[in-house]
């Protein structure tokens, strides 16, 4: 018997470290407002129009139903890739959104959704150039120059990999595009899952093999440290799957 109560009790002291962090949920729903983080430059997930100033894309929408499904309203609030995970930290939002990708060093400060997209990081180039850069050592040349966003994955990629090449930051995400297009840069390595909407928005553009990126991502959302709101989350996901509305809007988006 001593044993059954010594075997309930370190259960007993399990449980409160395991749902330690689980008041944000209960908090949000008092609040009656989602905080969400999104940075508005990544299409197809988030995109602030820059006329009117509304966000529209794929996470905007998944965002706006998670919400629904709480009963509260979604409140926007704008980050930055550099800064989206110490934003999270400082609480300025309560879920980030609009493409973000799954790292370890992301995964010590926060927890994250059930995966949304397996990706990977992969060349975009001018089309005339498409058999150029098929390899890292083919864009690892001094003569290339390469283009990256800064603060998120893309541009970490690029400074562990590109060693030759130079790397010019372009700070807006929405126009980057346009520097290829226009000659001012020859090769930009990003998510294959961009690469394969920026060719249809810009058919000068080809994603070089998109389907067999240079490495492994996954795409999910982001929390603050909230047990409770990842289960949460992960239910609704899995609810949106199974019943074809995650699909919906992914081809109203993406395909």
């Amino acid at each position: 018997m001593r044993v059954l109560w010594l075997a309930l009790g370190l259960i007993a002291a399990a449980i409160p470290a395991a749902w330690a962090d689980s008041a944000l949920l209960d908090e949000i729903i008092a609040r009656g407002t989602l905080k969400v983080g999104m940075t508005g430059d990544y299409r197809p997930f988030s995109e602030k129009n820059k006329t009117s100033g509304a966000y529209e894309g794929l996470d905007v929408d998944m965002a706006e139903a998670l919400a629904k499904a709480l009963g509260v309203k979604m409140e926007i609030v704008p980050t930055a890739w550099g800064k989206m995970l110490a934003d999270l930290e400082a609480g300025a939002f309560d879920i980030a959104v609009g493409g973000v990708s799954i790292t370890l060093d992301r995964q010590k400060k926060a927890y994250f959704s059930t995966p949304l997209l397996r990706d990977g990081k992969t060349p975009i180039a001018r089309c005339v150039d498409k058999e150029r850069f098929a390899e890292i050592k083919d864009i690892d040349k001094p003569e290339v120059r390469v283009v990256v966003n800064p603060g998120g994955t893309n541009e970490r990629f690029a400074r562990a990999n590109i060693k030759t090449a130079p790397i010019r930051v372009h700070p807006d995400n929405t126009t980057i595009f346009d520097e290829i297009v226009q000659g001012r840069a020859d090769v930009m390595i990003t998510d294959a899952v961009e690469t394969r909407l920026q060719q249809k928005l810009r058919p000068e553009l080809c994603a070089l093999h998109p389907d067999k990126p240079f490495d492994f991502s996954e795409k999910a959302y982001m929390m603050r440290r909230d047990y409770a709101l990842k289960l949460f989350v992960d239910q609704w996901l899995h609810q949106m799957r199974e019943t074809g509305a995650y699909a919906k809007l992914f081809s109203k988006w993406v395909e």
